[in-house]
Parts: C-alpha cells; sequence; structure tokens
C-alpha cells in the first residue's frame, strides 16, 4: 500500500509547477526569452508609472519580486504577471485625489490597494472562482486579443511619431495625431522606422534571434554616442537604482476602508484579464490550465508587490505575447527576467537612461500587431457568422471603451450565449429514419412519430426558463386541431436536472394531457435525471411504468396496447 508524503514534501511538490520539469536546453531558451522580455518589459514598466503616478524606480519593482511569487506558486507557464496599463488606471483612478502624485504617502496608499487586492485574489481562490475562465468562449478571446492589439499599436503611434498624446482612449489618440500630424518629428518616425525594420529582418533571418534585446542596445548605445536627446528624440531620462526595501507604511482604518473599492476593482480586472490571457495560451500550447492555484499566484504576486513599495500587478496579455514570441516555454523566463531587473537596479540604471521612448514603441507596435488574429476571424466568419459578430463586439468595445469594459463584455457575451442555448434548446419530434437511425422533425402542430405517438426530444435542462417553451411545444403537438395523439414520449437523453419550478411545469403538462386523453412517458433517463424525478415527486405523478430506459422500449410499449397487428407492422 502506497504511503502518503508528508505534508511539507505535498505542498513543497505544488510549488514552481509553472517551472518543472526544465532541462538544460529549456533552461536556455527560457534564460534567453527572460533577458528579452526584460529588454523589453524595463523602459515599458517604466511607462506605466506614469499612468499609476508613481515613481519611475516603482515600476522595477514590479518586474522583481512579483515575477518570482507568481513562478512560485502559479500554474500557467505563459502569464507574465507584472506591471499593467488597465489596473494602473484603476489605481489613479481611486487614489489620485488622496495624495500628491509620486509623494511617499501616494507610494503608500498604492501599496495598500495592492495589499487588499492579494486579499480579495485569496479569497477568490477560498471561493473557487478560477471557474469563471471557463465562461470565456474561444470567440470572444479571439476578439478580445484582436482589441488589445489594436488597442496597444494605436497607444504607442505617438511615441513612434514624437507626437504628444495625452487621452487614453484608442480614438482620441488617433484624433490627436492627426491634428498634429504636421509637427511629426522626422529623427524620431526615423529611428522608429529603423527599429521596426532592423527587428523584422533580423526576425526573418533567424526567428529565434533576440532581436529586440539587440535593437534596444543598439539603441542605447546609438544615443548616448550621437545624443539623441539633443536632436529632439525623447529619452527615457535618469531611473534611481538598488532593491526595494521591504515593509508597508500603515495609513490607517479609515483610508484603508475607503480604498477596499479601488482593490475589488482591480481583482475583478486581474482574475478576468489573467483568466482570458492565461487561457488562450494554455489552449494554444495544449496545456493543462489550474486557474484556481493562478489565483493564489497572483495574490502572492500582488503581496510582495505591497511590500516592496510598488502598486497593483496583473496579467499582461502584450508581456505574455512577448515570452511567447521570444520562445519562452515555462515561468524560469521570468525569473530570468527578475534576475536581470535585479542586476539593473544594482548596476545598469545609468546605460537606460539613454533608450529612446520611440524604440520602445516600435517594439510594443510589432507585439500588437501579432496580437491582432485575422486569420482566427476569419475562420470564425466563414464557420460561424454569429459568433463572428461577437468576436468583432469585443474587439470594438476594448479598442472604443478600454481592456476593462471589453473583458466585462467578454465574460457577459460567453454566459449569454451559454444562457440562450439552455433558454433556446434544440427540439423537434423524432422519427424513424434509414438503418434504425432517428430523424428529428420541427416540434410543429400535427408531427408525429407515428399515428397516435409523438416522441418529443428536448435538447437542454429543464429549468424556469425554458419550462414554458417546453408546455407551449407539448401543448401544441397534442392539440385536438393538429392530430389523435394517445402517448407523447419524452426523449430526455438531453435532459440532465430538472429544478423545482420546470417540475411543476411538468405537473401540469401530465394534468393536461390526461385530459385530452393523452399519456405521458418519458424514456432515456439517467440516473442524475432519475434523482430528481423522485426529489420532485414526478416518478409518482408520471408513474414508474411510464419511465423506459430507451426510446425502442416505449415505443414497443406503445405498440403493445395497440394491439397485435400494430406491434406486428412495427417489428
Amino acid at each position: 500500500m502506497p504511503t502518503k508524503l508528508p505534508r511539507w514534501r505535498s505542498a513543497w511538490q505544488s510549488l514552481f509547477q509553472s517551472v518543472r520539469p526544465l532541462s538544460r536546453a529549456g533552461l536556455i531558451r527560457d534564460a534567453l526569452a527572460g533577458i528579452q522580455l526584460a529588454a523589453v518589459n524595463i523602459p515599458q514598466a517604466l511607462g506605466y508609472t506614469r499612468i499609476a503616478g508613481t515613481p519611475v524606480v516603482t515600476g522595477l519593482y514590479t518586474l522583481l519580486l512579483p515575477l518570482v511569487a507568481f513562478a512560485t506558486f502559479g500554474s500557467s507557464r505563459y502569464l507574465v504577471v507584472a506591471a499593467d496599463s488597465a489596473t494602473a488606471a484603476i489605481l489613479a483612478g481611486g487614489i489620485s485625489g488622496m495624495a500628491p502624485s509620486g509623494s511617499a504617502r501616494y507610494v503608500a496608499l498604492a501599496a495598500t490597494v495592492a495589499l487588499l487586492t492579494a486579499f480579495f485574489l485569496l479569497l477568490a481562490r477560498l471561493l473557487r472562482l478560477g471557474f469563471l475562465a471557463d465562461f470565456l468562449s474561444q470567440t470572444v478571446l479571439v476578439g478580445f486579443l484582436t482589441g488589445v492589439g489594436f488597442q496597444v499599436g494605436i497607444g504607442v503611434l505617438g511615441e513612434m511619431l514624437g507626437v504628444p498624446v495625452h487621452s487614453r482612449k484608442s480614438v482620441l489618440q488617433i484624433a490627436e495625431i492627426l491634428r498634429h500630424l504636421l509637427q511629426v518629428q522626422l529623427p524620431t518616425l526615423a529611428l522608429s522606422v529603423l527599429t521596426v525594420a532592423g527587428i523584422l529582418a533580423l526576425k526573418r533571418i533567424g526567428p529565434r534571434t533576440p532581436a529586440s534585446l539587440i535593437a534596444v542596445a543598439a539603441a542605447m548605445a546609438a544615443s548616448a554616442h550621437w545624443h539623441f536627446a539633443a536632436h529632439g528624440i525623447d529619452v527615457i531620462g535618469p531611473v534611481a537604482g538598488g532593491l526595494p526595501r521591504l515593509g508597508l507604511t500603515w495609513v490607517g482604518w479609515k483610508v484603508t476602508e475607503s480604498l477596499i473599492g479601488v482593490a475589488a476593482s482591480c481583482a475583478v480586472m486581474i482574475i478576468a484579464q489573467s483568466a482570458a490571457t492565461a487561457r488562450i495560451y494554455a489552449e494554444r500550447h495544449h496545456q493543462e490550465l489550474e486557474e484556481n492555484k493562478d489565483l493564489v499566484g497572483l495574490s502572492a504576486a500582488n503581496a510582495v508587490a505591497a511590500l516592496s513599495g510598488t502598486f497593483v500587478v496583473n496579467g499582461s496579455p502584450t508581456q505574455t505575447a512577448m515570452v511567447e514570441s521570444s520562445g519562452g516555454q515555462s515561468q524560469m523566463a521570468q525569473i530570468s527576467t527578475a534576475a536581470v531587473v535585479a542586476l539593473v537596479l544594482l548596476f545598469l540604471t545609468r546605460p537606460l537612461q539613454y533608450l529612446p521612448h520611440c524604440v520602445l514603441g516600435a517594439i510594443v507596435f510589432l507585439i500588437a500587431v501579432r496580437l491582432i488574429d485575422l486569420r482566427g476571424l476569419r475562420e470564425i466568419r466563414l464557420e460561424s457568422p454569429g459568433e463572428f459578430a461577437l468576436a468583432v463586439t469585443t474587439a470594438s468595445v476594448v479598442v472604443l471603451w478600454g481592456v476593462e469594459q471589453g473583458i466585462v463584455l467578454a465574460m457577459v457575451m460567453s454566459l449569454l450565449r451559454i444562457v440562450h442555448h439552455s433558454y433556446r434548446p434544440t427540439t423537434g419530434v423524432m422519427i424513424p429514419g434509414e438503418n434504425k437511425t432517428w430523424k428529428l422533425i420541427p416540434a410543429t402542430p400535427g408531427a408525429v412519430t407515428e399515428p397516435g405517438l409523438v416522441i418529443y426530444r428536448f435538447g437542454a435542462a429543464l429549468f424556469y426558463a425554458n419550462a414554458n417553451q417546453f408546455v407551449k411545444e407539448v401543448s401544441d403537438l397534442v392539440e385536438p386541431s393538429a392530430a389523435q395523439v394517445r402517448w407523447l414520449v419524452v426523449d430526455a437523453e438531453a435532459i440532465t436536472h430538472v429544478d423545482y419550478s420546470a417540475s411543476r411545469a411538468v405537473q401540469r403538462v401530465k394534468q393536461q394531457l390526461a385530459a385530452c386523453g393523452v399519456e405521458l412517458a418519458l424514456a432515456r433517463v439517467q440516473w442524475d435525471l432519475r434523482a430528481d424525478l423522485d426529489r420532485h415527486h414526478l416518478t409518482e405523478v408520471i408513474g414508474a411504468a411510464w419511465i423506459f430506459p430507451r426510446l425502442h422500449e416505449a415505443r414497443s410499449a406503445y405498440a403493445k396496447l395497440q394491439g397485435p397487428s400494430r406491434e406486428a407492422s412495427q417489428a
């Protein structure tokens, strides 16, 4: 008999699930991917601090301990948990009036929000809310990611052109760019074009070439040598160095209570966006995803973000795409990124000041283009025009209103599709087909399986919302003007559940049919449905003798009651 593992050993084996197993070749591959992610993510994280309103160095802190925490406790091998524009915007909107941006008080408020967010994410894990990811259909995921690609691409156009853009909405950003089109800085535009062309050329030479890393290094070297800032090319500027000091500044109970709403909004955003992103890459690479385990990783990442003096972190679609495009296949890439960031904080913040913003924008622009899944949209349109409309709507909402609204819409639309299929299930009358098979015809008045017998199929669980459809269609099938029906057999193969309201509807149907001289029977009743029938006393109302395990048994029973000639003709 196998012995039970000690609790400490079982707990240890559950850690670093997103990293194991790791070979020497995998370690080298993921380390290179992590270096490339750091090369692009470091300046990008610095940019997020402008949205969040925190000091520039806090952007680097989001790429340190939070990455390691998620790699330790999460399950997704691809999801990058770091600074994100959506949660940074929610944070800024919630605390901007409570302290001056960039002040010590402001940082303390941001860290408190991160800690409260970690609590809400842990609570979501205890309530097992990771299942919310199951309600994000592939259709809306394609639309969501495409919308993110357009939004991110539009968002960096200003940096690539050297045009000032202050709006956060994509439509307003385009309007600003068009309004200032004559103010485009040609040196900035030329450097952006050169960066895009160089990365594409390097990728064409070798798909695994660290093109972004080479572009960043070359741009910093050229900027330092030729003084790009003096020629009108905007650069990052000085960045403070040193590792973060762990701790949390207490802001008081009253202030903490006022931050609960902001933290709850961030938590909802994190659950939805991280689940959507992790699900996309898990399905793409045929990997198992444990959403509830990811909630623990996200909670841990935000907890250490708070303790290291930075703001809320989230699963980022853009940064996750960076890891995948760089060849990373496990969270070891993110741990590698954290190691690079630690080295940068200790020794290399000075060269970082020469990095031009337009080079960063060009790299992000190429990633955004890869997020736009036109091929997936085309396949959806060819196979399911209705679902194509849902995907396009989701993408449009992301571009026009924002990522958070797009994610909420994606979840709502996915849920509505499920409700719609259950609310209006496939129904019909079963008739004998060729080779002893069954065919389904519309459940219209006059439709019968054979003279006097109707086998009616209801294609979903029977509950309060669709019970009226069940009652109406059954009533129409047995109305005197439609056909002389003696038996109505419900094919219950797809009915997995009957709730209280629906059970009362079935009882009314039984009474109505009995008044018309029609017998009600059920066939293909599974064990779980039989438990519902017993609990709601439907077995007694219908009669156990009128519940059949198979359709042909119900049909044979009807034939026997109609006389030997009918039974012989059926045989």
